[in-house]
């Protein structure tokens, strides 16, 4: 850019401005937009910015429309009910009430899992009452029952609770709008700041460039998920309370598939596996009203995998003949991935301070006994309005003792903090081992919370071995060292040469559900990165990068926008691929120099993503 001076960076102020459209800040906006206005048209509260007006409240979200969040839902919708009595699920597409459950645990058709020796036992025994290689579990126990409930896809839910809040006048939702960091002064926080525009992969700035606006508020709404830019921020800056941490992480990966005509399968029939293609992986299958269904696994961190891929994994999972009956002759519709914060109530941040309170995944809601996260987050945006419209009225400032007594108060006091407690420990016993986490699992459920198995927790860069520990008595050394040298060369990462190597075979690619992760990228996931944007997967130290001989970032990247570098080094990025799922912050062996609870791998706000409202 010329030596002409940069433009000065606009400053917009507003009521309350939240960041983030995920079910937590849609649950607050439906309750704010609804509780503002009184039966003769006044407004309950007057706007400080605009006299006369209600509040001003504007939502930013990264994603470029208010549908394009990933996740295929079953939830029991307890608070998502209180806040709609009369909700029509006929109204909301690829939604129905749960009419079937099953959980399954899956034997291992191709013998290629690494499956410890507690599993083959049990696969020894189970293989005398199974069917299709699949046993299915005679009890489910009530902590991951959900009847009651209904399944969901998240991009038509948030459609469908986007249009509401935005048909009411009393709230803006602007999409396509990343968030670079909030806005910290003494302390406190007084606002956020949107992404610079016109600039190059390293953010400077260009002929183009726009400075992002500043967006001073009272009151900011955080509830920009796990890997959001302004909860990472936050956290950095404040610090998390004593006792807690950020360390146990899954990468959700799924498809909304046409099943062949003749499925047996009715809608709102919902199935969960354990046991394969690895004992650590878990499975899902939710059927929509239009012989469509959700399905996908989440690879969890405590998966020690030093090559992990979910996309491979789920493909040999869908083909798994329990589940292959169902899906041979289906078609993929869409695709995408995202990052779930498993430490659940042990990850919670400070829930407020001046200026600022959290809502949603990013505030420790998930429930990581059951499985839930979607209601969970829904009742804490619900909580925050409550308190929100408590204060306003009151005149009180959003001050940090007035938020806490108001809004975490409300938390505390809820049957999301109960279940929370029940389910904080129940999966230590995973920082050991798999089966061990799975009997944790089932004693803390059964004694709701009031036994578990301990367990110490590792950051995620302390638990992934070298890919010669791992494939030791599998593969040589020798020849991990030459299909090391290839995939270098050709700029490929090792999972697929790995897994065939280790006798996992081939996928047969048939063009309409087995397909390649690019063509998934393209025609499932509709992959869109606006131009003048900097990248925001970045690497704190070249050195590490330089030095590591996994590079789990190019392994697990859903996308594969981090690919290997074909002259050695920091990997290659390419974000035009990247679906913005985060696993990259959390896979990566080793730790960010300056903070040993991080990784190498910093991920920021930025543009583009998913382009799915199916997802």
């Amino acid at each position: 850019m010329s030596d002409m001076p940069l433009p000065e960076r606009m400053v917009m102020e507003a009521d309350i401005v939240c960041v983030g459209f995920g079910p937590a800040t849609a649950a607050f906006l439906t309750h704010m937009t609804r509780a503002m206005m009184n039966e003769d048209g006044t407004p309950v509260v007057e706007s400080k910015v605009m006299p006369g007006m209600p509040p001003q409240i504007v939502c930013y979200e990264r994603a470029d429309d208010i549908g394009f969040g990933v996740s295929g839902i079953v939830t029991k919708g307890r608070s998502i009910r209180e806040s709609f009595p009369d909700l029509d699920l006929s109204q909301i597409p690829l939604a129905h009430e749960i009419t079937e459950e099953r959980v399954a645990y899956l034997l291992d058709p191709v013998g290629a899992s690494r499956r410890p020796a507690a599993f083959k036992a049990a696969d020894a025994i189970l293989s005398k009452f199974t069917k299709d290689n699949a046993y299915e579990l005679p009890y489910i126990p009530p902590f991951l029952q959900k009847h009651g409930g209904f399944v969901a896809s998240m991009g038509q839910f948030m459609q469908w609770t986007g249009s509401q809040v935005m048909g009411s006048g009393l709230a803006q939702i602007w999409p396509g709008s990343p968030v670079a960091e909030p806005l910290v002064e003494d302390g406190g926080v007084t606002g956020v700041r949107l992404c610079d525009q016109g600039v190059d992969k390293k953010g400077n700035p260009e002929a183009t460039y726009m400075p992002g606006m500043d967006v001073k508020a009272p009151l900011t709404v955080v509830g920009d998920g796990p890997v959001g830019a302004v909860g990472q921020h936050l956290d950095k800056e404040f610090g998390l309370p004593d006792g807690k941490h950020r360390r146990e992480w899954a990468v959700g990966m799924k498809a909304v598939v046409d099943l062949p005509e003749g499925c047996e399968l009715k809608p709102g029939t919902v199935l969960h596996t354990i046991g394969y293609p690895e004992p650590e992986i878990f499975g899902f299958l939710y059927v929509y009203p239009d012989n469509s269904a959700s399905l996908g696994i989440f690879v969890p961190s405590w998966f020690d995998n030093p090559v992990r891929t979910a996309y491979r994994y789920m493909q040999h999972w869908m083909m798994h003949p329990y589940l292959w009956k169902h899906l041979e002759g289906g078609t993929l519709r869409s695709w995408g991935a995202k990052s779930l914060q498993e430490d659940g109530r042990r990850g919670e941040p400070h829930l407020v301070g001046d200026g600022y309170a959290r809502v949603g995944e990013g505030s420790g809601t998930t429930n990581i006994l059951s499985g839930s996260g979607v209601d969970e987050a829904w009742a804490s945006g619900t909580m925050l309005a409550e308190a929100v419209i408590e204060l306003m009225k009151a005149g009180k400032p959003y001050t940090k003792a007035n938020l806490e007594e108001a809004y975490v108060r409300r938390r505390r006091q809820s049957w999301v903090e109960e279940e929370a407690v029940i389910s904080e420990k129940s999966r230590d016993g995973f920082t050991l081992n798999t089966l061990l986490g799975f009997i944790g699992m089932g004693i803390s459920g059964l004694s709701k919370g009031k036994v578990n198995l301990p367990g110490k927790s590792k950051r995620p860069w302390e638990r992934i071995p070298t890919i010669e520990e791992f494939y030791k008595g599998v593969i040589p050394e020798t020849e991990i060292l030459q299909i090391r040298k290839e995939c270098q060369l050709k700029g490929e990462p090792l999972h697929d040469r790995l897994m065939t190597r280790a006798g996992w075979p081939e996928v047969p690619l048939d063009g309409q559900l087995l397909i390649s992760q690019q063509d998934a990228l393209l025609m499932g996931g509709k992959v869109v990165a606006n131009p003048g944007y900097a990248d925001h997967v970045t690497f704190a130290d070249p050195y590490y990068c330089q030095s590591c001989r996994e590079q789990v970032c190019t392994e697990i990247c859903s996308g594969q926008a981090i690919t290997v570098n074909p002259e050695g080094g920091v990997p290659l990025f390419d974000r035009e691929k990247c679906v913005h799922c985060g696993a990259c912050m959390w896979n990566c062996s080793k730790p960010n120099p300056e903070d040993p609870e991080q990784t190498n791998v910093n991920f920021r706000a930025g543009s583009g993503g998913l382009h799915s409202a199916e997802n």
